[in-house]
C-alpha cells in the first residue's frame, strides 16, 4: 500500500511483524494483548484472496488504515488490520481500534426501535408527535416507520452541515437544525435519504422509553450484545485506541480530516466501533435470542412508495442481492475521516464488517466480494 506523504509500506508486512511480536498463528491477526483473533487455516485460500482485495483497494486509494472481520455460522474465522491508524506516530490497525461507523449507526439504531415495539412501547405506524411532541405540526401527518425507511419528507444535509464541529447537549436540540424545516414532499411519495430523520428516530426512542438515547441504546442494544467496543464519538474524552481521521487533497494526498462534532447526529452517524464488534451485531440478527425473527423481518423488509416503488430500504437497512442472486442486508457508512461497509448474507450466515480512517471510500461492493470467496471456500 502505497501512502502518498513520502512514505510507503506493506500491510501484509505490517501483519507480518505484528505476528512476529505477538507469538500469533498463520494468518493469525492479533489484538494489542497479543490474543488471537481466530484460527484461519480452513479459509487460508479466501483469506489470501480478500487480503489481496484489500490491498489493492487501499493503494489505489491511498487509504491510510482498514480493519475488516468476517464471520461464518456465528464464528469469526477472519479479523485482521491493515496500515495505520496514525500515520504521524506510525501507529498499526489493531482489533481494537475504534473508527467512524457513520450510518451504520442507523442499523444499530434500528434494533432499538425493535426492542421497544417487542416491549409494546412503540407503535411505528402513530404519527411521531405522539412519542415527539415537540417536533412541529407539519403539513401532512408522519410516522416512525416512514421517517426510519426515508419516506417522511425530511430533508439530508445543506451546505457545510456535515462538516459541523457544534457540540450539541441533547437529541432534542440537535433537531433544531432542520425541526422547522418544511417537508420535501408528501410522506409516502418519495425515498429522499435524510441522516436528519434518524436523529428524529433517536427522539422517538427517548419519548417511547423513557430515557436518554445513548442511555437507552447503551442498556438496551450495546451492554447485551456485548458490544464493549462501539461507543458515542464524543470529542472532549480519552477513548482507548481512537484512529486518526484522514481525507484527501486535491492532489489525492493524505491530510488530516477536519475538525467535527457528530453530537448533532448520534443514531444516523455518531458511533464508533470495530469490525468485531459489527460482527457480534450482525450475528446477533441472525439467532432468536435477542429480537424474535418476525421483528427482525420488518427491520429489513424494504418498503415501499405510495404508488408501490420498492425503495430497497427498510428501516435503517438497505438489501439487495449479489451478483449471484444472493439476498443481503446491510449499510455503508461515510463519516468526515471513516468510511465503512457492513454486509450480512442472512441464508449463508456470513458477516463482513470493513472500516476505514479515510472519507469518501470506494468500496466497490468489495464486502460482497469477500463475503462470496468464503461462501466459496467454505470447508
Amino acid at each position: 500500500m502505497k501512502i502518498k506523504t513520502g512514505n510507503k509500506i506493506s500491510t501484509r508486512l505490517i501483519a507480518l511483524l505484528l505476528f512476529i511480536v505477538s507469538g500469533g498463528g498463520p494468518l493469525a491477526a492479533q489484538s494489542p494483548a497479543g490474543q488471537a483473533a481466530f484460527s484461519a487455516d480452513e479459509y487460508a485460500r479466501a483469506i489470501y484472496k480478500s487480503q489481496t482485495l484489500i490491498d489493492s483497494m487501499m493503494d489505489s486509494q491511498n487509504i491510510p488504515g482498514v480493519e475488516i472481520a468476517v464471520s461464518v455460522e456465528g464464528q469469526r474465522v477472519w479479523s485482521q488490520g491493515f496500515g495505520f491508524a496514525g500515520l504521524e506516530q506510525k501507529v498499526p490497525v489493531w482489533l481494537a481500534t475504534k473508527m467512524r461507523i457513520g450510518s451504520v449507526s442507523k442499523s444499530l439504531t434500528s434494533v432499538a426501535l425493535g426492542v421497544l415495539i417487542e416491549q409494546g412501547q412503540l407503535d411505528i405506524d402513530a404519527p411521531i408527535r405522539k412519542y415527539v411532541p415537540y417536533f412541529p405540526q407539519k403539513e401532512y401527518t408522519i410516522t416512525t416507520r416512514q421517517v426510519a425507511g426515508h419516506l417522511a419528507g425530511i430533508r439530508h444535509y445543506r451546505g457545510d452541515e456535515f462538516l459541523s464541529a457544534k457540540h450539541y447537549e441533547s437529541v432534542k436540540s440537535g433537531l433544531q437544525i432542520f425541526m422547522n424545516d418544511s417537508l420535501l414532499s408528501k410522506p409516502g411519495e418519495k425515498y429522499e435519504y435524510s441522516t436528519y430523520g434518524w436523529n428524529l428516530i433517536s427522539a422517538v426512542i427517548e419519548g417511547a422509553s423513557g430515557q436518554s438515547y445513548l442511555k437507552f441504546m447503551e442498556e438496551n442494544v450495546l451492554k447485551p450484545l456485548g458490544m464493549h467496543e462501539t461507543v458515542a464519538d464524543y470529542n472532549k474524552p480519552i477513548i482507548s485506541h481512537r484512529t486518526e481521521f484522514y481525507t484527501l487533497d486535491d492532489n489525492q494526498q493524505v491530510i488530516n480530516a477536519p475538525f467535527v462534532d457528530n453530537s448533532y447526529k448520534w443514531a444516523g452517524g455518531g458511533y464508533l466501533g470495530t469490525a468485531r464488534d459489527l460482527l457480534k451485531f450482525g450475528n446477533a440478527l441472525l439467532g432468536d435470542e435477542y429480537l424474535e425473527p418476525e421483528t427482525v423481518d420488518l427491520l429489513w423488509e424494504a418498503q415501499t412508495t405510495n404508488d408501490g416503488e420498492k425503495t430497497d430500504y427498510g428501516m435503517g437497512w438497505l438489501s439487495g442481492t449479489d451478483n449471484q442472486g444472493r439476498y443481503w442486508v446491510g449499510h455503508s457508512g461515510g463519516s468526515v475521516g471513516g468510511t465503512t461497509q457492513f454486509v450480512i448474507l442472512p441464508k449463508k450466515e456470513v458477516v463482513v464488517a470493513i472500516l476505514s480512517n479515510l472519507s469518501e471510500v470506494d468500496y466497490n461492493d468489495i464486502q460482497l466480494k469477500i463475503a462470496g470467496l468464503f461462501i466459496m471456500n467454505k470447508p
